[in-house]
């Protein structure tokens, strides 16, 4: 029997195309139709803003706890999270979790590496492009990564927070990031990672500059493997990483 993957979503958008593809591409492992039991929680976006806002992670990871909790109640065997930024607040929740990991930055890194990139450029929200949750994983496995300029992260924040999350798609934030992009490109880079769960809605590698790591399907692959197939999950405290 496939394991019972418990999401634990923070963004609509990010959450319902994490699930969408565990459900879509569970048959190419189970079969026609078929996927492994699902199961999602979701607090306000609007509670955890009000943390983000305040850089106050022990806030995040509480809201993160109590959907592990609820989720574990409804059987899940382990969590992921298709949210780049909160797992800022995971070596919080990790400790007390009911369930065990797997990390989304972990993921996306192993990837990179798998497919022989070697300088990465880093997308998300501010509050994750300022964090280590990508620097860490991705000097784990050898990469050098390149952080957008402050006025890039400005203007990626601001898509993401008023238009991605509200499910608001426009051609001009499609030309944003692929400026942002070519930049990177320019400067070194041979992928970059589409660090917010919302950026695979507009970016692809069709239309971006760079070969593209889209961590929201990356995770959701993740989570379908270690379900179906029983590999170990990628989970911080086991393997450092």
């Amino acid at each position: 029997m496939p394991q019972h993957i418990g999401i634990v979503g923070c963004s609509a958008e990010g959450a319902a195309l994490c699930y969408k593809t565990i459900c879509a591409e569970g048959a190419a492992l189970l079969g026609p139709h078929a996927h492994p039991e699902v199961s999602l929680h979701t607090h306000s976006l609007a509670d955890y803003v009000d943390c983000l806002e305040r850089g106050d992670w022990p806030g995040v990871g509480e809201l993160m706890l109590s959907s592990a909790h609820k989720l574990a109640a409804a059987g899940a065997d382990f969590l992921i999270c298709p949210d780049n930024t909160i797992h800022q607040a995971l070596p919080y929740v990790e400790p007390r979790s009911p369930r065990p990991w797997l990390h989304i930055a972990s993921v996306v890194a192993l990837e990179a590496a798998g497919r022989g990139f070697r300088r990465v450029g880093i997308t998300g929200t501010r509050w994750l492009v300022d964090s280590e949750v990508y620097p860490d994983k991705l000097t784990a496995r050898g990469l050098i990564y390149l952080r957008p300029n402050t006025f890039d992260r400005d203007e990626i924040q601001r898509i993401i927070m008023d238009e991605l999350v509200c499910g608001i798609f426009k051609p001009e934030a499609v030309a944003s990031f692929q400026q942002v992009i070519q930049r990177m490109k320019d400067q070194g880079c041979d992928a970059v990672v589409l660090g917010c769960t919302e950026i695979p809605l507009i970016m692809n590698d069709a239309n971006s500059p760079l070969p593209t790591l889209d961590s929201t399907r990356l995770l959701a692959r993740a989570a379908l493997r270690r379900a179906v197939q029983g590999e170990a999950p990628v989970i911080m405290k086991e393997n450092g990483l």
